[in-house]
Protein backbone atom coordinates (compact mmCIF):
# COMPACT_ATOMS: atom_id res chain seq x y z
CA UNK A 1 0.00 0.00 0.00
CA UNK A 2 2.96 2.57 0.73
CA UNK A 3 4.72 1.78 -2.60
CA UNK A 4 1.14 3.04 -4.24
CA UNK A 5 0.88 5.62 -1.92
CA UNK A 6 5.01 6.65 -2.57
CA UNK A 7 3.71 6.33 -6.10
CA UNK A 8 0.80 8.34 -6.51
CA UNK A 9 2.01 11.02 -3.97
CA UNK A 10 5.22 11.64 -6.59
CA UNK A 11 3.11 11.57 -9.56
CA UNK A 12 1.79 14.64 -8.38
CA UNK A 13 5.31 16.40 -7.44
CA UNK A 14 6.98 14.84 -10.32
CA UNK A 15 5.23 17.34 -12.79
CA UNK A 16 4.23 20.51 -12.28
CA UNK A 17 0.86 19.66 -11.17
CA UNK A 18 0.20 19.66 -7.74
CA UNK A 19 2.34 23.04 -7.90
CA UNK A 20 0.35 25.02 -9.92
CA UNK A 21 -2.86 23.79 -7.78
CA UNK A 22 -0.55 25.09 -4.63
CA UNK A 23 -0.24 28.30 -6.62
CA UNK A 24 -3.63 29.10 -7.46
CA UNK A 25 -4.35 27.80 -3.45
CA UNK A 26 -2.02 30.69 -1.97
CA UNK A 27 -3.24 33.19 -4.43
CA UNK A 28 -6.76 33.00 -3.32
CA UNK A 29 -5.50 32.84 0.28
CA UNK A 30 -3.72 35.33 -0.39
CA UNK A 31 -6.13 37.70 -1.87
CA UNK A 32 -8.69 36.63 1.00
CA UNK A 33 -6.38 37.41 3.63
CA UNK A 34 -5.44 40.81 1.97
CA UNK A 35 -9.20 41.75 1.83
CA UNK A 36 -9.74 40.90 5.62
CA UNK A 37 -6.51 43.12 6.51
CA UNK A 38 -8.66 45.99 3.99
CA UNK A 39 -11.71 45.50 5.83
CA UNK A 40 -10.71 46.08 9.42
CA UNK A 41 -11.43 49.61 11.02
CA UNK A 42 -8.84 49.18 13.85
CA UNK A 43 -5.44 50.03 13.33
CA UNK A 44 -4.84 46.97 15.53
CA UNK A 45 -4.35 44.16 13.90
CA UNK A 46 -6.32 41.67 15.46
CA UNK A 47 -7.25 38.93 13.27
CA UNK A 48 -8.89 35.31 13.74
CA UNK A 49 -8.69 33.91 10.10
CA UNK A 50 -12.69 32.02 10.18
CA UNK A 51 -13.53 35.02 7.46
CA UNK A 52 -10.47 33.35 5.27
CA UNK A 53 -10.64 29.90 5.60
CA UNK A 54 -15.05 30.23 5.12
CA UNK A 55 -14.26 32.55 1.63
CA UNK A 56 -11.23 30.54 0.54
CA UNK A 57 -13.33 27.00 0.52
CA UNK A 58 -15.96 28.32 -1.99
CA UNK A 59 -12.38 29.06 -4.39
CA UNK A 60 -11.03 25.68 -3.15
CA UNK A 61 -13.53 23.30 -4.18
CA UNK A 62 -13.03 24.10 -7.88
CA UNK A 63 -9.71 23.18 -7.48
CA UNK A 64 -10.46 19.88 -5.82
CA UNK A 65 -12.05 18.04 -9.30
CA UNK A 66 -8.17 18.66 -10.81
CA UNK A 67 -6.62 17.15 -8.08
CA UNK A 68 -8.78 14.39 -7.92
CA UNK A 69 -9.74 13.86 -11.57
CA UNK A 70 -6.54 11.52 -12.62
CA UNK A 71 -7.04 9.31 -9.58
CA UNK A 72 -8.94 6.06 -11.39
CA UNK A 73 -9.95 7.95 -14.34
CA UNK A 74 -6.49 7.66 -16.04
CA UNK A 75 -5.58 4.38 -15.21
CA UNK A 76 -8.98 3.42 -17.23
CA UNK A 77 -8.06 5.63 -19.88
CA UNK A 78 -4.41 3.98 -19.82
CA UNK A 79 -5.87 0.51 -19.65
CA UNK A 80 -3.51 0.16 -16.60
CA UNK A 81 -6.45 -0.50 -13.84
CA UNK A 82 -6.37 -3.97 -14.84
CA UNK A 83 -2.95 -4.50 -14.02
CA UNK A 84 -3.53 -2.45 -10.63
CA UNK A 85 -7.11 -4.39 -9.70
CA UNK A 86 -4.69 -7.87 -10.77
CA UNK A 87 -1.61 -6.27 -8.21
CA UNK A 88 -1.04 -8.06 -4.79
CA UNK A 89 -3.29 -5.72 -2.88
CA UNK A 90 -7.25 -5.16 -1.43
CA UNK A 91 -9.37 -2.68 -2.97
CA UNK A 92 -10.05 -0.84 -0.30
CA UNK A 93 -6.08 -0.18 0.32
CA UNK A 94 -5.74 1.10 -3.51
CA UNK A 95 -8.52 3.12 -2.52
CA UNK A 96 -6.65 4.39 0.40
CA UNK A 97 -3.27 4.74 -1.12
CA UNK A 98 -4.85 7.23 -3.84
CA UNK A 99 -7.18 9.13 -1.41
CA UNK A 100 -3.60 9.35 0.88
CA UNK A 101 -2.01 10.64 -1.87
CA UNK A 102 -4.22 13.71 -2.64
CA UNK A 103 -5.21 14.19 0.44
CA UNK A 104 -1.32 14.78 1.22
CA UNK A 105 -1.28 17.41 -1.30
CA UNK A 106 -4.20 18.99 0.27
CA UNK A 107 -2.01 19.05 3.29
CA UNK A 108 0.95 20.89 1.76
CA UNK A 109 -1.39 23.00 0.61
CA UNK A 110 -2.45 24.19 4.30
CA UNK A 111 0.83 23.93 5.73
CA UNK A 112 1.99 26.84 3.07
CA UNK A 113 -0.77 28.41 3.93
CA UNK A 114 0.70 28.92 7.42
CA UNK A 115 2.54 31.70 6.43
CA UNK A 116 -0.38 33.84 7.02
CA UNK A 117 -0.34 33.30 10.74
CA UNK A 118 3.09 33.83 11.09
CA UNK A 119 2.81 37.19 9.44
CA UNK A 120 -0.30 38.10 11.36
CA UNK A 121 1.28 37.12 15.08
CA UNK A 122 4.27 39.23 14.27
CA UNK A 123 2.03 41.82 13.87
CA UNK A 124 -0.60 41.82 15.39
CA UNK A 125 -2.83 38.99 17.63
CA UNK A 126 -3.72 36.18 16.33
CA UNK A 127 -6.88 34.09 18.27
CA UNK A 128 -4.92 30.70 18.30
CA UNK A 129 -8.40 28.93 19.01
CA UNK A 130 -9.99 29.98 16.81
CA UNK A 131 -6.83 29.03 14.24
CA UNK A 132 -6.25 25.98 15.05
CA UNK A 133 -9.99 25.01 15.08
CA UNK A 134 -10.52 26.73 11.79
CA UNK A 135 -7.50 24.45 10.21
CA UNK A 136 -8.67 21.33 11.63
CA UNK A 137 -12.63 21.90 10.35
CA UNK A 138 -11.24 23.19 6.76
CA UNK A 139 -8.96 20.28 6.37
CA UNK A 140 -11.92 18.17 7.43
CA UNK A 141 -14.55 19.73 4.71
CA UNK A 142 -11.35 19.42 2.52
CA UNK A 143 -11.33 15.32 3.08
CA UNK A 144 -14.63 15.07 2.31
CA UNK A 145 -14.82 16.65 -0.80
CA UNK A 146 -11.82 14.93 -1.96
CA UNK A 147 -13.52 11.48 -0.97
CA UNK A 148 -16.44 12.91 -3.41
CA UNK A 149 -13.64 13.58 -6.01
CA UNK A 150 -11.89 10.45 -6.06
CA UNK A 151 -15.58 8.52 -6.44
CA UNK A 152 -16.31 10.40 -9.01
CA UNK A 153 -13.15 9.68 -10.79
CA UNK A 154 -14.06 5.97 -10.28
CA UNK A 155 -16.93 6.58 -12.11
CA UNK A 156 -15.81 7.23 -15.52
CA UNK A 157 -12.22 6.84 -17.94
CA UNK A 158 -11.93 10.56 -19.04
CA UNK A 159 -10.18 12.82 -16.78
CA UNK A 160 -11.81 15.69 -18.05
CA UNK A 161 -15.42 14.59 -17.63
CA UNK A 162 -14.39 13.35 -13.86
CA UNK A 163 -13.61 17.15 -12.95
CA UNK A 164 -17.04 18.32 -14.52
CA UNK A 165 -18.99 16.20 -12.95
CA UNK A 166 -16.65 16.72 -9.60
CA UNK A 167 -17.68 20.71 -9.68
CA UNK A 168 -20.99 19.16 -10.11
CA UNK A 169 -20.98 17.43 -7.05
CA UNK A 170 -19.07 20.34 -5.22
CA UNK A 171 -21.52 23.20 -6.92
CA UNK A 172 -24.60 20.53 -5.53
CA UNK A 173 -23.03 20.37 -1.97
CA UNK A 174 -22.76 24.17 -1.43
CA UNK A 175 -26.56 24.23 -2.69
CA UNK A 176 -27.70 21.97 -0.33
CA UNK A 177 -26.20 24.03 2.09
CA UNK A 178 -27.93 27.19 1.26
CA UNK A 179 -30.92 25.70 0.84
CA UNK A 180 -30.68 24.41 4.30
CA UNK A 181 -30.64 28.11 4.89
CA UNK A 182 -33.50 28.80 2.76
CA UNK A 183 -37.02 30.69 4.44
CA UNK A 184 -38.39 27.10 2.82
CA UNK A 185 -36.78 24.75 4.83
CA UNK A 186 -36.59 27.43 8.03
CA UNK A 187 -40.11 27.42 8.33
CA UNK A 188 -40.31 23.60 8.58
CA UNK A 189 -38.83 23.03 11.88
CA UNK A 190 -38.23 18.92 11.73
CA UNK A 191 -36.88 18.99 7.99
CA UNK A 192 -34.85 21.87 8.72
CA UNK A 193 -33.06 19.45 11.31
CA UNK A 194 -32.38 16.56 9.59
CA UNK A 195 -31.00 19.18 6.90
CA UNK A 196 -28.82 20.97 9.27
CA UNK A 197 -27.41 17.86 10.44
CA UNK A 198 -26.41 16.72 7.24
CA UNK A 199 -24.86 20.42 6.30
CA UNK A 200 -21.50 20.54 5.85
CA UNK A 201 -20.98 23.94 6.01
CA UNK A 202 -22.85 24.59 9.38
CA UNK A 203 -20.70 22.00 10.85
CA UNK A 204 -17.50 24.28 9.26
CA UNK A 205 -19.17 27.25 10.69
CA UNK A 206 -18.54 25.57 14.21
CA UNK A 207 -14.89 24.97 13.61
CA UNK A 208 -14.30 28.66 12.09
CA UNK A 209 -15.87 29.99 15.21
CA UNK A 210 -13.42 28.04 17.48
CA UNK A 211 -15.60 25.24 18.40
CA UNK A 212 -14.47 22.19 18.22
CA UNK A 213 -17.16 19.30 18.78
CA UNK A 214 -16.58 15.78 18.55
CA UNK A 215 -20.19 15.03 17.40
CA UNK A 216 -18.77 17.49 13.93
CA UNK A 217 -15.58 15.39 14.15
CA UNK A 218 -17.20 12.14 13.53
CA UNK A 219 -19.94 13.62 11.49
CA UNK A 220 -16.75 14.63 8.75
CA UNK A 221 -14.57 11.30 9.52
CA UNK A 222 -17.75 9.13 8.92
CA UNK A 223 -18.92 10.96 5.93
CA UNK A 224 -15.66 10.71 3.97
CA UNK A 225 -15.51 6.75 5.08
CA UNK A 226 -19.08 6.41 3.40
CA UNK A 227 -17.75 7.80 -0.11
CA UNK A 228 -14.43 5.77 0.34
CA UNK A 229 -16.41 2.70 0.71
CA UNK A 230 -19.19 3.13 -2.01
CA UNK A 231 -15.27 4.12 -4.13
CA UNK A 232 -14.39 0.36 -3.24
CA UNK A 233 -17.91 -0.81 -3.94
CA UNK A 234 -18.02 0.76 -7.60
CA UNK A 235 -13.97 -0.08 -8.42
CA UNK A 236 -15.15 -4.52 -6.89
CA UNK A 237 -18.18 -4.48 -8.89
CA UNK A 238 -16.74 -3.46 -11.89
CA UNK A 239 -13.83 -5.90 -11.63
CA UNK A 240 -16.22 -8.79 -10.99
CA UNK A 241 -18.23 -7.71 -14.11
CA UNK A 242 -15.19 -8.57 -15.97
CA UNK A 243 -14.50 -11.58 -14.80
Amino acid sequence: MFALYKKELQSYFYSPFAYVICALFMMVFSLSFINGIGNMDSNIFKFSFSNVFYNNFFYFIFMIPMLTMRTFAEERKNNTETLLLSAPISIPKIVAAKYGAVTTVFLCMMLCSLFFPLVTALNGTVIVGSLICGYVGFFLWGMVCIAIGVMISATTDNPILAAVLGEAAMILVIFLDNFTASSLVQSMPAVAKIFRWFSTEARFINFSQGLFGVDDLVFFLSLTLVVLAWTVIIIEKRRWSRG
